[in-house]
């Protein structure tokens, strides 16, 4: 069998890849790639015993047969598929049965792939880490790969420390070291390798979860949706109602529900529309779960709902329309969901995607890497000034796609460095917080210098002291206006009693114009490490003034000319936001 020629190279990037490392390493492929015919390539030219894993018996069962394809068949080592034989070269498990099993893992293996790597969990009693420890004890050069589509983890980061593209990764909270190969999405769908998507927004009605806020581990609590759901009138059904009008020239209704409250609610109103539907969640057993997928996949089910149980190991090639009712703040969950109705299938030429929940991402979005910090942000591209790498930060853009504002901290790229070194992240801070003891950068919410050690103040101990002063005022910040007077740039600040403080700005020499730009210009800017304009007048400054953005805190002293500025807080979550303080 002849693989297609993204599926060679990836091939080809491990092989190259392990010649001269042993460092773990991960290949990205979009859903619908083809990564079984990939790990199963790799299984045929593996001179050693090669172990395979992922953490669903339907993809054990995937990858077993690939590898039977391409060479000669493995052993299956999955109690789901009631099969327990680990003795071949090339051996295809659930993780779940082969953590239970250690000892029929004796044997060493010099190779490790894992499908859909992403789930694998950092945490040293996770069964994923339990099974490598005791296979690195067999052999402690054994080689590990890792297959995935979606490269990062809501909460951890990515799961790679760097990216042969260049840029960085998780440091510290990553599986593998390095990413050798990804392929982008849009290619495969020009080439025709999947099927077209025709991603639209609710059309008859709209969920509204834009004032969700992530929880730590990085996407909405089912209890915040919830209620949020119960407040919706008659949105579900509406809904439903325009699903059960479209499905009528569809082969296969894949809907992806918030909670299994809304799940139940949503199967209920099919049912009294007469049509034939599935649900799927956490709880449902074994036996009943792969009946009902397998009356989907055979067709005799048009609709099947399910509660975050079929992003990932799901394959239902025939499914032509896709209704998201949830939401998330991840970019990769979205593009599980939808991957699920891109493959190629006979009578479909396209997955009609509609997004009931207002996700707002793009199919093509790529993952920026850090949770998303409001329902308007979009990944936007932003340079580095010192190494010239394309970072991809979130950010918000104007009608023309002009960068407003990033929320960048530091620069993702990769520092120049010989083969055999360890490449080190590159030192550009968009955003710094500056060590009074030796002037070094830090990242903003840093407590201990980087460079020399120093316990950074506190910023609420340091406006506790200062405010402790007397005839100190702590001004907090609800507007920031720019006017042009008299050709000087008046800044007026507006604090939440409406009291304002004014700052001015002269423009007409050239030493005028680079206070301007340190005092206000600088730390106003609401994409730093974009070159601003070189301005000239106020009039200028005020036309641009969307590129500012307003500090939250400003810290005042009253002198014999009135209030004297002593200090603009950016960046600030402590207590005196909420409660600010008059001395």
């Amino acid at each position: 069998m002849q693989l297609r020629d993204y599926q060679q190279q990836a091939v080809d990037a491990a092989i190259a890849h392990f010649r001269h490392s042993s460092e773990s390493a991960v290949i990205v492929l979009p859903t619908g790639a083809g990564k079984s015919l990939v790990l199963a390539e790799l299984a045929r030219l593996a001179n050693g015993r090669v172990l395979i894993l992922t953490h669903v018996k339907e993809l054990v069962a995937q990858n077993a047969e690939k590898v039977a394809l391409l060479s000669q068949a493995g052993t299956v080592f999955a109690a789901g598929l009631k099969q327990k034989d680990s003795s071949g070269k090339t051996v295809i498990a659930s993780v779940q049965s082969a953590a239970r099993n250690l000892t029929q893992f004796s044997q060493p293996f010099s190779l490790v792939i894992i499908d859909e790597c992403h789930r694998i969990s950092l945490s040293e009693d996770s069964q994923y880490q339990l099974l490598f420890n005791h296979l690195l004890q067999q052999n402690s050069t054994l080689k590990l790969l890792g297959l995935t589509a979606t490269p990062y983890r809501l909460g951890t980061g990515w799961v790679y420390q760097s990216h042969y593209h260049g840029k960085v990764g998780s440091v510290e909270q990553a599986t593998f070291t390095r990413c050798i190969f990804e392929l982008p999405l849009r290619l495969l769908i020009n080439k025709g390798y999947l099927a077209k998507p025709v991603l639209l927004d609710g059309l008859a009605a709209q969920y509204d979860f834009s004032h969700l806020v992530p929880t730590e581990g990085g996407d909405y609590s089912e209890q915040q949706v919830d209620s949020i759901l119960g407040k919706t009138g008659r949105a579900t059904k509406l809904i439903v109602g325009q699903l059960n009008q479209l499905a009528h020239n569809k082969q296969g209704v894949l809907i992806f529900a918030a909670s299994v409250r809304h799940a139940n609610e949503i199967v209920t109103l099919l049912e009294g529309l007469n049509q034939q539907v599935a649900l799927l969640t956490a709880t449902t057993p074994g036996n009943e779960r792969d009946q009902l997928i397998s009356e989907f996949k055979a067709q005799r089910l048009k609709f099947l709902v399910n509660v975050a149980v079929l992003t990932t190991g799901f394959d239902a090639p025939h499914v032509d329309l896709i209704a998201i009712l949830r939401p998330t703040a991840s970019v990769s969950l979205f593009q599980q969901m939808v991957g699920r109705g891109l493959r190629s299938a006979p009578n479909k030429t396209h997955c009609l995607i509609i997004d009931y929940a207002a996700n707002g991402y793009d199919l093509y979005y790529p993952e920026v890497g850090s949770p998303r910090p409001t329902s308007k942000a979009v990944p936007v591209q932003v340079p580095c000034p010192q190494c010239q790498f394309a970072n991809i930060f979130w950010g918000l853009v104007d009608n023309d796609g002009d960068i407003i504002e990033h929320y960048g901290r530091r620069c993702q790229g990769l520092a120049e460095h010989a083969p055999t070194t360890v490449p080190n992240q590159c030192s550009y801070r968009f955003r710094a917080r500056i060590c009074p003891d030796c002037g070094g950068e830090n990242d903003i919410a840093a407590r201990v210098c980087q460079q020399c050690q120093s316990q950074l103040i506190d910023p609420d101990k340091r406006l506790k002291e200062v405010l402790n002063q007397k005839h100190h005022h702590l001004f907090r910040c609800q507007h920031m206006l720019l006017a042009d007077v008299q050709g000087r740039l008046q800044v007026q600040y507006v604090d939440i009693d409406g009291n304002p403080f004014y700052r001015q700005f002269a423009l007409q020499t050239a030493a005028q114009r680079r206070a301007l730009f340190a005092l206000f210009i600088l730390p106003h800017q609401r994409a730093p490490g974009l070159k601003p304009k070189n301005y000239l007048t106020a009039r200028e400054v005020v036309a641009d003034q969307d590129k500012f953005r307003m500090p939250q805190l400003i810290l005042l002293k009253k002198t014999n000319k009135g209030w004297q500025h002593l200090d603009s807080i950016f960046d600030y979550n402590g207590r005196y936001q909420f409660n600010a303080s008059i001395t």
